[in-house]
């Protein structure tokens, strides 16, 4: 049986007296880093919150395919890494306790992407649903939908990624 405690992610104790950075901040700063190859793609994350995610990436020859548009690859990263935010936000109490692990994802490209994409997952179950599933069961499998749009907002591509999360082992 997995314990949760949320009192541990209430922000970080910081000696200079500054504020303390809430949870999500906490969780964005460490998945800015934590994914090396979205790193290389380029992919900023945004917004991290409860069941929420957003990144964005900006078009350029390295990310581009042979028609100028956006690659489908780097498309797919940049949704699998907003998906990933908005799994760690529905988990913020217990994320460092977790392993998530994308199982599945299934894409579509609705329109030629050119310019800056910014991809926007939530998550198909709260973040209190989710733990009270792994609380219960050890584990947890759910969706998390992507809505990658361009600049003007129209919507580009549409993505699902299913989740598998599990205690650390």
């Amino acid at each position: 049986m997995i314990a949760f405690d949320r009192s541990g992610l209430q922000g970080i104790v910081n000696p200079s007296q500054e504020p303390a950075m809430n949870p999500y901040e906490m969780i964005k700063a460490h998945l800015g880093t934590a994914v090396p190859f979205a790193n290389h793609v380029g992919v900023k994350l945004l917004e991290v919150g409860d069941g929420v995610g957003s990144a964005e990436l900006e078009q350029r020859k390295e990310v581009s395919n042979h028609i100028d548009s956006m690659h489908a690859g780097a498309m797919f990263t940049l949704g699998e890494a907003a998906s990933g935010a908005a799994v760690a936000g529905a988990l913020a109490p217990v994320i460092l306790e977790m392993r998530p692990v994308a199982a599945t994802g299934q894409i579509a490209f609705k329109k030629v992407a050119i310019g800056t994409l910014t991809a926007f997952a939530k998550t198909s179950a709260s973040g209190a649903d989710l733990m009270a599933t792994i609380k219960e069961s050890g584990k947890v499998a759910f969706d998390v939908t992507v809505d990658i749009q361009d600049s003007a907002g129209d919507t580009v591509v549409e993505m699902t990624v299913n989740w598998y999360v599990s205690a650390k082992r």
